[in-house]
């Protein structure tokens, strides 16, 4: 009974993931035919808060990992959790960079990788595993992976001048001095991403390769 609602539940929580990426895709790409170039200013605006929610519960990810819900490796999901929701907290606090193109090509990215992900999770609970899609999700998915993790460093560097303005606006109306610059500490988290990047590629390879084999031998005795 136990491992009947276990199964329940992470179906229930994929399906929702997948659920919201969906209509985020879509919302965004119906938006994009209607208004053209012009929906690219105000695109967080419109998917920002589901893609959030949707970020935010995939910390979620983490408990199934440790509690063995999913099989997956913990440390690279957790650098993709922490990446992913601690520049969505830098969108949210920057207004002024809600509205640049690389934000929305971040979340299109971001998007597509899940896209990619939960449907591949999806076939697995039901055992309907197909090579196409094992294929995607463990071979397409790092390059996508390493072309988003750029567009996060360039969203960084984007953002780094109104950061800059920010701090000088908030020093100005605040009595209380701070020793934290946050510019700075932006560029210090930069190798810090780069690094998690790596790693997370690193291990993303070693699963390619446990998963693939494990499917080949599959094949093999039928």
């Amino acid at each position: 009974m136990s491992f009947s609602f276990r199964q329940a539940y992470i179906f229930s929580y994929n399906l929702f993931q997948f659920c919201g990426h969906t209509w985020i895709l879509s919302n965004t790409i119906a938006r994009f035919f209607t208004f053209g170039q012009d929906a690219l200013a105000d695109t967080f605006y419109s998917v920002g808060f589901v893609m959030s929610l949707c970020q935010l519960l995939s910390i979620l990810e983490l408990f199934h990992i440790a509690d063995g819900i999913e099989k997956a490796r913990l440390l690279p999901r957790l650098i993709q959790v922490m990446e992913k929701n601690v520049l969505l907290i830098m969108i949210i606090m920057l207004e002024e960079i809600q509205s640049k193109p690389v934000v929305c090509l971040l979340l299109f990215l971001w998007n597509i990788l899940d896209l990619v992900r939960y449907p591949h999770e999806l076939l697995c609970l039901m055992d309907t595993p197909s090579i196409a899609m094992l294929w995607t999700r463990y071979t397409l998915w790092i390059p996508l992976y390493i072309l988003s993790v750029a567009t996060e460093v360039v969203t960084i560097y984007r953002a780094l001048p109104y950061v800059e303005t920010t701090v000088s606006s908030s020093c100005l109306n605040s009595t209380v001095s701070t020793h934290i610059h946050l510019p700075f500490v932006l560029m210090a988290y930069l190798p810090v991403l780069a690094l998690g990047a790596s790693v997370t590629v690193w291990q993303l390879l070693k699963e390619r390769q446990h998963h693939l084999e494990k499917w080949c031998k599959k094949m093999k005795r039928k």
